[in-house]
């Protein structure tokens, strides 16, 4: 019997913890929301930051941010290949804060450039600058990921999820992801993994690949 609710929202990256928590078979029910939902009451009694992903404990307890849900379910449901070893913890741990804190900020302007500038030609400015960002952050991911094979630290871990949603996300800018090769086989493979189908289907997504490419 599940003993959290985890909330999701089509397209965000609260798909990160939702593959987590199908890798791990862990007890947690996936409560997926229609856009907008979250800036509605019932969803900001439960998360005031009116963000996704929220997991909600069965005493009322709620737990933000990707990154602080996916150490709780690693510590609680991991095993061996989720970050049991204290050195892929450690590597793990450094991934995911360079995907969130840095690549996936980096976003925020493609996402909201409202927020940066009034003015279309500042906007479309500052949307320059951030593909030029990005595109910085996608080399330095696609090196990584090449040099340590088909997994981001070399065994799968929730690092992998992250940078999945960052291939996927790639697909909204005017970057390509066949300039990162490797990157692309890493989408297609975690498109080929039972667990993500399965997280993409409650979360109301679909795959990007092409089968067998």
């Amino acid at each position: 019997m599940s003993n959290a609710i985890l909330y999701t929202m089509p397209g965000t990256c609260a798909l990160v913890p939702n593959i987590a928590v199908a890798w791990l078979n862990a007890p947690v029910t996936i409560k997926t929301m229609e856009r907008g939902d979250h800036k509605k009451d019932p969803y900001l009694s439960i998360n005031p930051k009116g963000k996704v992903p929220a997991l909600q404990f069965d005493d009322g307890d709620v737990l933000t941010e990707a990154a602080a849900i996916l150490a709780y379910l690693g510590a609680k449901y991991g095993k061996e290949g989720y970050a049991r070893d204290q050195k892929l913890g450690r590597k793990e741990a450094e991934a995911l804060s360079y995907m969130t804190s840095e690549v996936h900020a980096a976003y925020g302007p493609h996402f909201a450039v409202q927020a940066f500038a009034d003015s279309d030609s500042a906007q479309k400015e500052i949307k320059a600058k951030t593909y030029e960002k990005l595109a910085k952050h996608y080399e330095r991911l696609e090196s990584n990921l090449a040099a340590a094979g088909d997994w981001y630290l070399k065994d799968r871990s929730f690092a992998d999820a992250f940078l999945y949603v960052l291939t996927r996300w790639i697909e909204l800018t005017p970057l390509s992801i066949d300039n990162y090769p490797n990157l692309k086989k890493h989408r297609a493979r975690m498109e080929a993994d039972e667990s993500v189908k399965l997280a993409l289907q409650r979360q109301n997504m679909e795959p990007l690949s092409s089968p067998g490419k």
